[in-house]
């Protein structure tokens, strides 16, 4: 076997000389779209043109840099060559620190492959078949693929995950080998939609034909379910690429199964396996499983009409964002067992807040839209997207925040052993699931029925809907989040009537975010308005949109104004790490104030009922942004801290007496 590590043009080329295969059976019928179980569906990202100021450098960095820098990563850590090894193809023992270390080249082709349904790149396609080509080789012959397994079953690479006869499936709690199963699946069905091509997607069915013969009800099968989640979301993936219904029945096996000691020794509430899911209320345990485990069950809800499973989710989103979710969007009060807390426990310097755990989030309360339409899913992702979630990439793109803290002293190493960003991490999952999340960022921006067009966000762009009787062009203008000016230029193929559904962001409505576990201290008044044509309408916004049901004809031009001043936001009195202290926000953004922009007055920066600010666009900092500042302090987005060196920070400023 050699390998050979080639950076041409900037982009890597893995060169693989392996043994001949031989060409497996070509698989009988095509893969089929199943109809769509939601209401609403989300604009496709290949629709959708990003020309955004904000944005598009954010997608940029990552495409151009992380991506790149994370496969030298992987390179370094054997990532790849556990897959060698795995197959036979280069002698050696397990390299890296996890179990489920396989996932990271998965997520960075579900990535790339974003990012080809975006604009199709030939030398990027070329790289991911040297990828799938690796994979592949670490496969067995009946589908199974998770190598620490299959180099050294008795040694996992984890001290935590405990193996007995170092067979498979005998850990399930932690062994993560259904966990790399459902990122392979999801990446896979990725990879597929972005260039046809069935390598990656035959490696995925043949896994999960094994997933199928394995788990469930029957003579030989295996009664139980996963430790860490998302196998379910992959399967029903899988099944609507495929329209294999088999795969479907396992995911909901899996989710039906939980919590039922009847059925296996249960994990406990770590890992949502305390109660049958659809008699959980409160969010518990480690955060990523939980909210990847609230997407597969929001899937059954939407897909079967499932009403139990509709309330369960219900249920679980309202305990999270009434009682634990932070300020920033982020979930996840706990470092021990990267968990919930209690019910209004929610601290700032040992906040955890894992960047993965904002990403599962936003894939959760996307479905929820889907489902319902509701404005307050988007007004959660909204505050996520700009604060809880980009805070986990530097701004430049090569080093990363796994918990993300609301204060630091600058001595406390909340960074796996860091007080700032680090450049990696033994555990990478949070940087390769920013590979995964960010370019496909645009398919947030709009959805659709048959009639209706949802603007659910605010970036320029262009971009296509395709709706039953016409097919709409809209070309969107704006410096959001900076400003709350947009302009929409509405273009349809003809002349026909259609509704259009503009958002009103939910800090424009009042609302920190629903419910009431935040207030902004005052209310402001100042309405938000819309104009067609020039014209300013006399609509007044409900459950959250404007919205607008005509005759559009091309070159309609919508306006809309949501006016953005400094607010002042007090936390729940159940916070008890919040009393006495009030944050600062602008538009979607959260603020934090660092020490390196308040140098010497740090510690006596307070806010007081009836101070003024001035915000200011200052375009060499921090790759440009507005800051707040008085005379007492200059704050910044939070999402830009600590790209400056060590330093202390606070979100949370007390207030004076």
């Amino acid at each position: 076997m050699k390998k050979l590590l080639l950076i041409t043009g900037g982009v890597l080329l893995f060169m693989v000389s392996c043994k001949q295969q031989p060409k497996e059976e070509q698989r009988q019928g095509n893969e089929v779209s199943v109809a769509p179980d939601y209401a609403i569906e989300p604009v496709n990202i290949q629709n959708v043109k990003l020309k955004d100021e904000f944005w598009l450098p954010i997608i940029q960095r990552v495409q151009e840099k992380t991506i790149e820098y994370a496969l030298d990563k992987c390179e370094e850590e054997g990532r790849f060559d556990n897959f060698l090894i795995a197959g036979g193809e280069m002698e050696g023992s397990v390299k890296g620190a996890m179990p489920f270390d396989d996932t990271d080249v998965y997520k960075i082709i579900e990535g790339a492959s974003n990012s080809l349904i975006s604009a199709p790149n030939p030398e990027l396609e070329k790289l991911l078949d040297s990828l799938v080509s690796i994979i592949k080789v670490g496969q067995e012959t009946d589908g199974y693929l998770t190598t620490w397994r299959t180099i050294d079953p008795a040694t996992p690479p984890a001290s935590w995950v405990k193996v007995d006869k170092g067979e498979r499936w005998e850990s399930l709690a932690m062994s993560h080998e259904l966990y790399n199963a459902g990122h392979l699946f999801e990446a896979a069905v990725v990879h597929y939609k972005a260039t046809g091509k069935r390598n990656f997607l035959d490696i995925a069915i043949k896994n999960a034909d094994l997933m199928v013969q394995t788990f469930g009800e029957g003579e030989g099968k295996i009664a139980a379910v996963p430790g860490h989640q998302i196998i379910e979301t992959g399967l029903i993936k899988l099944y609507q690429t495929t329209g294999k219904k088999d795969y479907f029945d396992l995911a909901k096996y899996f989710l039906d199964h939980r919590g039922k000691p009847e059925h296996h020794e249960l994990f406990g509430d770590y890992s949502q396996d305390h109660v049958p899911v659809t008699d959980q209320d409160e969010v518990v345990g480690h955060a990523v499983r939980a909210v990847y485990m609230y997407a597969g069950m929001t899937d059954i809800a939407a897909i079967e009409k499932d009403t139990a499973y509709l309330k369960a989710v219900n249920a679980l989103w309202d305990n999270m964002v009434n009682k634990k979710m932070y300020i920033t969007g982020g979930i996840g009060a706990k470092h021990e067992g990267e968990a919930f807390g209690e019910n209004y426990e929610l601290p700032n310097l040992t906040a955890y807040n894992e960047t993965c755990a904002a990403i599962g989030d936003v894939y959760w309360n996307h479905r929820l839209h889907n489902l319902t339409g509701n404005v307050k899913y988007f007004d959660v992702i909204e505050r996520t997207l700009y604060n809880g979630l980009i805070s986990g990439l530097s701004l430049d793109g090569q080093k990363f925040f796994y918990p993300n803290a609301l204060e630091s002293d600058g001595v406390y190493k909340f960074n796996q052993g860091a007080c700032t960003r680090k450049d990696w991490f033994d555990c990478s999952c949070c940087p390769t699931n920013v590979i995964r999340f960010l370019p496909a960022m645009p398919g947030l921006i709009y959805s659709k029925t048959d009639d209706t067009v949802f603007v659910n966000l605010y970036a320029t762009n262009d971009a296509k809907v395709d709706l039953k009787a016409q097919t709409v062009k809209l070309s969107q203008e704006t410096t959001y989040p900076w400003d709350g000016k947009v302009k929409l230029t509405v273009d349809p193929t003809e002349a026909g009537k259609f509704t259009m559904k503009f958002r009103v962001p939910g800090w424009a409505r009042n609302e920190v975010l629903p419910g009431d576990l935040y207030q902004y201290a005052t209310v402001v008044n100042e309405k938000n308005r819309i104009s067609l044509n020039g014209e300013k309408l006399d609509v007044q916004a409900e459950e959250g949109y404007f919205t607008i049901s005509r005759e559009w004809t091309k070159g309609d031009v919508i306006e809309l104004e949501f006016p953005m001043e400094v607010r002042k936001v007090k936390a729940n009195q159940l916070v008890a790490e919040n009393k006495g202290k009030m944050s600062l926000e602008h538009g979607p953004m959260v603020y934090a104030v660092e020490e390196i922009d308040n140098k010497g007055g740090f510690e006596k920066i307070a806010l007081s009922t009836d101070e003024e600010f001035q915000v200011n666009m200052r375009p060499n900092l921090l790759g440009g942004v507005n800051t707040i500042s008085n005379d007492n302090l200059t704050a910044i987005p939070y999402y830009a801290w600590s790209n400056r060196g060590i330093g202390k920070m606070k979100v949370w400023l007390p207030t004076e007496k």
